[in-house]
């Protein structure tokens, strides 16, 4: 229903709750995302994420050794097993966007009100900085073809030393920061223009992209480049106290190793979730969520386990080790040296590569600020959120993330932002996992277009406590207080959520959330989980401090 200009000022000017709830429907009818993409779209929109595995394939390799190969395996299987359950939830809100901690927030609120706005913000945090790390790469890969010029590559300029957090990270400017910057400005560019033109955008940059990705992955099969040798012996590695390298053994340093390599990977196997920040968006909600989901997964699924193997058995363990390896900037070239390409084709692959990688970018970009819209929208984060251009895309949201991210981009650790972020994935994987099981007691009567097999959602539940362990054990395996640097980020959300519902919103949430917008005319939402959720929740933290404890570095 549209209502003219004079009839809101006149609503605004009423002190009466009703009246504000008006303004708030008003508001939503008019800024709103739009319903103009299929699932196919959404599948690109999401293929960036099989880039991500550019993104940590030198750092978990130089971390855990011969067996990252099945750290890669096993990590996007239990992200496969849990991508039903965001299925499900997101199927019960088809007029909502920004993924999973969206729909998942809805089930923790009535538990808490600052429940909610942590799921939203830690998944906000921990696909957000894919911009920086994706643009810092991407600028890696561009300046490595000017290693000629000394001076493009080696000047720089330290702004102020950040040694309180970590050792050696410090916020500098140099020629990674200002190509970053370009590539990230013309990400945003693309993604000004509505969902739909990116989607069009993204599928040209996938087939692109995407084909030779996997050819790099198949063609060293056939070469005899690869070697079985290279994945044995079957254990992680051991640093002695002057950093040599040397084959470790499976106890508890090992192990630790192992899950801070499953810690890491999960940051970007579990990504395709985000084919599922879309749904208001979709034409049919009811079908698409599924299968946009459902094909995303299966992508992933064949990309994070054949790169990762390829990679190993092509280039072995001493070359992996290489410190341009680790940091990701050597990632590139060392994949064009697979297929024995010569200078100019090794040039051509890092530009594909590089294609790869904006590919990611633009994917992060799209879903990270449809969930602070989102996030805005359901009263969790500041209302200058959920302004989106005549073009359907959530410009505030974007300028958000375009804004926070120059500031990671000038950090001179990447695998530490990475890290740390991941934290805060973590939290949200955590929360929505449980998400499921309360939203079946409280909404049982809710459409499901499609509902996950109990044994699957058990599955589900015994994976969100599995990926705790990962947290509590492997995080400070990148470095000395990442754990602790993910938690403070977390808690953020805390005074940005008070400012928003006590400030701006005087203690009520927008009409988006209540509980009478019940999408089955059924106006009976109950709290029937009653103290299961506080079970759940404690028994996490327990994981984690018992997970923290058995850990040995």
């Amino acid at each position: 229903m549209e209502y003219p200009n004079k009839k809101v000022e006149e609503v605004q000017s009423d002190g009466e709750e009703g009246n504000v709830l008006v303004v708030s429907s008003v508001l939503e009818n008019r800024e709103k995302l739009k319903r103009s993409i299929r699932w196919l779209d959404a599948f690109w929109v999401s293929s960036g994420v099989p880039a991500l595995v550019l993104f940590s394939i030198g750092a978990i390799t130089a971390t855990v050794g011969n067996p990252s190969w099945f750290v890669w395996t096993s990590s996007i299987i239990i992200g496969f097993l849990q991508s039903f359950v965001y299925a499900e939830i997101a199927g019960l809100f088809p007029n909502k966007s920004g993924g999973a901690s969206i729909y998942g927030a809805i089930a923790w609120v009535r538990y808490g009100k600052i429940l909610a706005p942590i799921s939203v913000w830690c998944n906000w945090f921990a696909w957000s900085p894919v911009l920086a790390i994706g643009t810092g790469l991407s600028a890696g890969y561009i300046l490595s073809m000017f290693n000629s010029n000394a001076l493009i590559n080696t000047w720089k300029f330290k702004i102020v030393s950040l040694h309180f957090i970590k050792t050696d990270l410090s916020l500098r400017i140099d020629s990674t920061f200002v190509v970053g910057a370009i590539l990230m400005l013309i990400v945003f560019g693309i993604q000004h223009r509505g969902i739909l033109s990116a989607a069009r955008i993204q599928m040209i940059f996938a087939i692109c992209s995407l084909l030779p990705l996997i050819i790099l992955g198949i063609v060293p099969l056939f070469m005899g480049k690869f070697h079985s040798k290279h994945f044995i012996p079957f254990v992680p590695l051991m640093r002695d106290a002057t950093n040599n390298v040397t084959s470790g053994r499976w106890d508890r340093v090992g192990i630790t190793l192992f899950a801070g390599g499953m810690f890491i990977a999960a940051w970007s196997t579990y990504g395709f979730e985000t084919a599922v920040c879309y749904t208001s968006e979709f034409k049919n909600p009811g079908s698409d969520t599924f299968k946009a989901i459902l094909s995303s997964g299966l992508l992933c699924l064949f990309v994070f386990t054949l790169i990762p193997i390829t990679f190993q058995g092509t280039l072995g363990l001493k070359r992996m080790l290489e410190p341009d390896i680790y940091n990701g900037m050597g990632v590139a070239k060392a994949m064009a040296d697979m297929i024995g390409a010569g200078n100019i084709m090794i040039n051509i692959v890092v530009v594909l590569l590089l294609l790869s990688l904006l590919l990611s970018i633009m994917t992060a970009m799209a879903g990270s600020s449809r969930t602070l819209y989102q996030g805005s929208i359901d009263g969790w984060l500041p209302k200058f959120l959920s302004h989106v251009n005549q073009y359907g895309a959530p410009t505030s949201a974007m300028w958000t993330d375009l804004s926070f991210n120059l500031i990671l981009l000038l950090m001179s650790d990447y695998v530490f932002i990475l890290a740390a972020s991941n934290v805060g994935y973590i939290i949200f994987i955590f929360m929505n996992l449980n998400a499921v099981w309360i939203h079946r007691i409280d909404r049982p009567q809710w459409k499901r277009p499609f509902k996950a097999p109990i044994w699957l959602l058990l599955i589900s539940v015994i994976l969100s406590y599995v990926n705790l362990v990962f947290l509590g054990m492997g995080s400070d395996i990148w470095g000395t207080g990442t754990l602790l640097t993910g938690l403070i980020f977390s808690s953020l959300v805390i005074p940005v959520f008070l400012f928003r519902h006590y400030i701006q919103d005087n203690g009520t949430f927008p009409l988006s959330i209540t509980d009478d917008n019940n999408l089955d005319g059924n106006k009976t939402v109950t709290n029937h989980a009653s103290i299961l959720p506080y079970l759940a929740l404690a028994m996490g933290i327990v994981v984690v401090i018992v997970s923290r404890l058995f850990a040995k570095y």
